[in-house]
C-alpha cells in the first residue's frame, strides 16, 4: 500500500510497517486528542521499537514515497 492508502488507517487507530523496513521497527501509529498539563496537543506518529520502546516518529520522502506499506494487528 502507499502512505496516502494507509494514513485513513492510521487516522482509524489502525498500526501499519513498512515491509522494507530491517525489522527493528514493529509498528508505527497516530496519536490524537492528547493533551500537556490540560492544553491540547497536535497529533503525532509514534513508533514501537524492537526494544519495546516508543518514540516520536516522522514519515521521511521515501516513507511517503513507498509502496510497501502494510496493517499489523
Amino acid at each position: 500500500m502507499t502512505f496516502e492508502a494507509i494514513l485513513p488507517e492510521l487516522k482509524a487507530g489502525k498500526r501499519a510497517v513498512r515491509t522494507g523496513w530491517e525489522g527493528t521497527e514493529l509498528f508505527v501509529e497516530l496519536q490524537t486528542a492528547t493533551t500537556f498539563n490540560g492544553d491540547p496537543l497536535n497529533p503525532y506518529f509514534l513508533i514501537k521499537t524492537a526494544d519495546e520502546a516508543y518514540s516520536m516518529w516522522s514519515p521521511t520522502d521515501c516513507d511517503i514515497l513507498a509502496t510497501d506499506w502494510q496493517l499489523v494487528d
